[in-house]
């Protein structure tokens, strides 16, 4: 499978392992008169011996760009030999650079050249996929066995064939500006679908009979195929930016796993307009899908030396032609009706004749109006047992006239009033090898001179040379101009060529090629998409502010009630949970401190904030209140002395006590040697554990000496005898200890912030009756329970992204 390798960070590659000195290579080392393509040879000498996971070449300059080939020689986890082409200087480039190059990997065959192993595709590497290539390039067993001919005195010699193409700047280019149209987001490996769907979208009939499917505001797009295909036309024609695809591909029921496999588009092409089709029966739009893409063929036997012939008509919604011994589509429907003898061995058996010679043949009754044919690029190697790609050169016209020579295709039942005169519409190109690829479309939307590129997010104005010749595939032959270079021209296969070609019938056009505007969409349809618009546009534009605005968020009593016991066991709060706050960087603290007032009506003078901090045991705790000074500063400069690590929120405990009459009261200001504890009460025979509230204590004091407090918090009976524990950290493992009660706070290393969890003392006859008696035993359940919950619900994917 052809894949960016997954070894180096974000950031761009690491450096290169050192080398031995046996490793060389052929270089110029000048970059001065570039040539657009080259070729570079790298020895490596001692290869068995090399200790290293991965090994990079010299640099070596092609196109005005820096290059180097890298290997694993063991693989890249698996058991091949990995071989990948790389950017050499994309750590230090700056940020958007883009650049495009078709190339080729081989390992020669020193023995006998034709069994070099050679893979060639093309990338356009940027920041995010600075290297490209093939993981599983050949099996090491056949690398490393002496008798094949690929080390040679243990020496191994690679190959890359390099050409560098211009091409927009994939960061800095607005499709929409440029050229009007938007692309599709590509999922992971959903290129293939995207070349796909905007191909249908372009066909303006098809477009206007999906609209007009009846679906209602109840429908779910991840749910319905029709009104998911209706939301994906509806953005690619209103959006400005690119489109996701995720609610279609949930239509159609894949997962994650589905969206990084490359299905057959021919076979995607077809379920998907069986869907269609099905869903428009007994609606206005029923029989659209036959109307567009539905001909018919006779396959006939006739008989030589009797009367007798068999008929038998068959309906095709595409048609598959052969490209491997056809130059172009005329010779491929040559073949297509080609007449076979039935003779010898091989006679036919008419009814009442008995064996005949005859022949055999297809003829066309009628070609639909939009004729969609599959080029027949991929077939199996039965001498080499594999899938192998036909890269040969395949010409294909601007207009089919598939009248010619006298109807030769046709079917003495054709009505030979209709014109089969075909303009071509799309051409849908593969570009790689068979181990993977990459898909696009070239499509001319209006049937004008003007060729669009389609490339997921990237839409491009082309020229009809780019869109029809350079998709032909056969062979370039480039130049060798570099000095430091093999300076024999070579020939590069053009892996880039077309695999379906739409053609639009000629006195169709103008019904096909039809106007399609808000009327054709259904109100109820366009106001959730106008919705759906909308807050995409609010969130972008959100996104784009981000910088000037802080997220705060403010947990109180009350979602430590609510959360306790219910959403969560350990820690206190579950932040994305409590209330937020988008406040602008510059307001003064103070003024935010009104904002809450006016939220929870609790009175400026009543509040008291304090700052959360992440302990190295991976808790979560209150850790001191903000002071005066740091309350008359701004949003922003308070948030960059909080939590550092995270820039875009500020999380907060808001301290509120009550009165008698439970309205909020003035804060005392707190003693040095105070300390914030928060409290849980664990019930070991209903198995519950619930927040009962939190309480200042001095450092000097004694447990022994809030019991009554706790009492009263638990609504126990003042002397009722409880055990108190400090719960400590759960993760990895649960840590929760007895507590002294006679110990002072600071002897039992209690600090602002710390949880302690208490439980009334279940006497000896009691214990039997409860499955986790104390608080420990429950915590150790539920934890365990929680990471039996995480795996039985996880399920760990390997793939490799081919796209």
């Amino acid at each position: 499978m052809l894949v960016p390798h997954s070894d180096f960070p974000a950031e761009g590659p690491q450096p290169m392992e050192v080398a031995p000195a046996e490793a060389t290579s052929t270089v110029d080392a000048q970059a001065a008169d570039d040539p657009p393509s080259a070729r570079f040879t790298w020895t490596i000498e001692n290869f068995s011996r090399l200790n290293v996971k991965k090994l990079y070449s010299e640099i070596f300059f092609v196109g005005g760009y820096k290059w180097r080939v890298l290997i694993f020689p063991k693989g890249n986890n698996v058991d091949h030999l990995s071989m990948y082409l790389d950017v050499a200087d994309s750590a230090t480039l700056p940020y958007g650079w883009s650049r495009y190059a078709q190339f080729s990997l081989a390992v020669i065959n020193q023995i006998h050249n034709k069994y070099t192993v050679r893979k060639d595709t093309q990338h356009q590497f940027n920041v995010r996929e600075s290297d490209w290539g093939f993981t599983s390039f050949m099996p090491l067993s056949e690398l490393y066995d002496p008798g094949r001919g690929y080390l040679v005195n243990d020496t191994c010699v690679i190959e890359a064939d390099v050409a560098v193409r211009r091409v927009v700047d994939y960061w800095s280019h607005d499709s929409k500006k440029e050229t009007g149209y938007v692309g599709l987001k590509n999922q992971g490996a959903t290129c293939y679908m995207n070349s796909l769907l905007q191909t249908l979208y372009h066909i303006p009939y098809f477009r206007k009979a999906v609209y007009h499917m009846p679906t209602t505001e109840n429908d779910m797009p991840s749910g319905s195929i029709p009104l998911a295909l209706q939301s994906l036309f509806y953005k690619l024609q209103y959006s400005d930016t690119s489109v996701a695809t995720k609610e279609l591909t949930k239509s159609f029921g894949w997962d994650t796993y589905d969206s990084f496999m490359q299905h057959d588009v021919q076979e995607l092409n077809r379920v998907l307009c069986e869907k269609l089709e099905d869903k428009m029966k007994g609606t206005v739009v029923e029989g659209t899908i036959q109307q567009l893409f539905e001909g018919h063929h006779m396959n006939y036997i006739e008989c030589i030396n009797v009367d007798y012939k068999s008929t038998r008509k068959e309906s095709f919604y595409d048609l598959q032609l052969d490209v491997k011994g056809c130059r172009d589509v005329y010779a491929s429907f040559d073949k297509y009706v080609e007449v076979e003898r039935l003779e010898g061995d091989n006679k036919y058996h008419a009814e009442q004749y008995g064996l005949q010679d005859a022949r055999k043949g297809v003829l066309f009754i009628d070609f639909p109006p939009v004729l969609q044919l599959q080029l027949k690029r991929f077939e199996y190697d039965f001498i080499r047992d594999t899938m192998v790609k036909i890269n040969d050169r395949y010409e294909f016209p601007l207009q089919l006239d598939l009248d010619r020579e006298n109807g030769k295709y046709l079917s003495p039942e054709a009505d030979r009033s209709v014109r089969n005169l075909y303009t071509l519409h799309s051409v849908l190109v593969h570009s790689g090898g068979v181990h993977g690829g990459h898909y696009y479309a070239y499509i001319r939307p209006t049937l004008s001179d003007q060729w669009f590129k389609f490339d997921d997010e990237r839409v491009t104005k082309e020229d009809m040379k780019r869109a029809l010749e350079e998709q032909y595939g056969g062979e370039e032959e480039l130049p060798q101009t570099n000095p430091g270079f093999n300076n024999s021209p070579f020939k590069f296969t053009k892996y880039s060529n077309a695999y379906m070609l739409v053609y639009i019938r000629e006195s169709d056009k103008e019904k096909i090629i039809c106007n399609v505007d808000e009327k054709d969409i259904a109100e109820h349809l366009r106001i959730r998409l106008k919705k759906e618009q909308e807050e995409k546009e609010q969130k972008r534009k959100e996104k784009a502010e981000a910088h000037l605005y802080t997220i705060i968020k403010v947990a109180r009593d009350e979602d430590l009630v609510e959360q306790i016991g219910r959403d969560i066991y350990f820690d206190l709060v579950d932040h994305d949970k409590v209330r937020c706050f988008r406040i602008q960087k510059q307001m003064a603290f103070n003024l935010f401190k009104e904002e809450v007032a006016k939220e929870f009506g609790i009175p400026v003078q009543c509040q008291r904030f304090w700052l959360w901090a992440k302990r190295q045991n991976h808790t979560y705790r209150p850790n001191r209140p903000l002071t005066i000074h740091e309350e008359g500063q701004s949003v922003g400069q308070l948030k960059e002395v909080s939590n550092k690590a995270n820039n875009a929120e500020l999380k907060l405990f808001l301290e509120v006590d009550l009165g008698l009459d439970l309205h909020p009261v003035p804060l005392p200001e707190k003693a040095k040697d105070e300390i914030l504890l928060f409290f849980k009460l664990y019930d070991p025979f209903k198995e519950e554990l619930r927040y009962v509230g939190r309480l200042f204590v001095k450092a000097s004091g004694k447990p022994i000496e809030i019991l009554g407090k706790l009492n009263e918090l638990a609504g126990f009976a003042p002397d009722e005898e409880i055990e108190l524990f400090e719960e400590i950290k759960f993760d990895p493992n649960v840590m929760c200890e007895h507590i002294d009660k006679k110990l002072n706070f600071r002897g039992s290393q209690l600090e602002d912030g710390d949880i302690i969890c208490f439980q009334k003392s279940l006497q000896g006859q009691n214990i039997d009756q409860c499955r986790y008696p104390d608080i420990p035993s429950f915590l150790e359940y539920v934890h365990n329970r929680q990471w039996q919950h995480l795996l039985g619900n996880s399920t760990v994917i390997n793939f490799k992204v081919s796209a």
